[in-house]
């Protein structure tokens, strides 16, 4: 669904996330920054990116959602393309920014993050605004046939 969105009343405080279990630490591993293509075997380079923004969710319908939901959203284990590992740096340059500004710098991760998008916003009954909507379209006319599949959060 189509709509505008209002970043009006927006603070990243109302959504409590990072709540998956206290003292929990990575100590180790290998993971794949798919934004950038960049392999990484320090935890300190990482982010857990949003995959739709906190700010964006909030734009796109979250504002009228209980702090249960927002929470809920903001720490979705339900689907591994919700909150994704990536670098520091490049989650950093996306920001809040939804894909009409901001898309992964590999241009071979661009159809995986579209439909990694899409699903998300799906999943939550998250609507699109209408410069988000063309650009999505435009990154999809590159990807072929895609199908996205999710299950609601609901």
């Amino acid at each position: 669904m189509t709509a505008a969105e209002s970043r009006e009343g927006y603070q990243r405080s109302r959504f409590k996330h990072w709540t998956v279990g206290a003292g929990c630490k990575v100590t180790g591993g290998q993971w794949y920054s798919y934004y950038d293509g960049k392999t990484l075997t320090q935890p300190s380079g990482l982010d857990i990116d949003h995959m739709v923004p906190l700010a964006e969710a909030w734009d796109s319908g979250a504002s009228q959602w209980s702090p249960g939901r927002r929470k809920a959203y903001a720490n979705d284990l339900g689907d591994e393309r919700s909150l994704v590992a990536v670098t520091a740096r490049s989650n950093r340059s996306k920001a809040d920014q939804d894909p009409a500004q901001w898309q992964p710098q590999l241009a071979d991760a661009r159809c995986t993050y579209t439909t990694d998008w899409v699903a998300t916003k799906l999943r939550w009954d998250l609507s699109v605004g209408k410069a988000e909507r063309q650009a999505l379209r435009e990154l999809a006319a590159g990807c072929g046939q895609e199908k996205v599949e999710y299950e609601s959060a609901d």
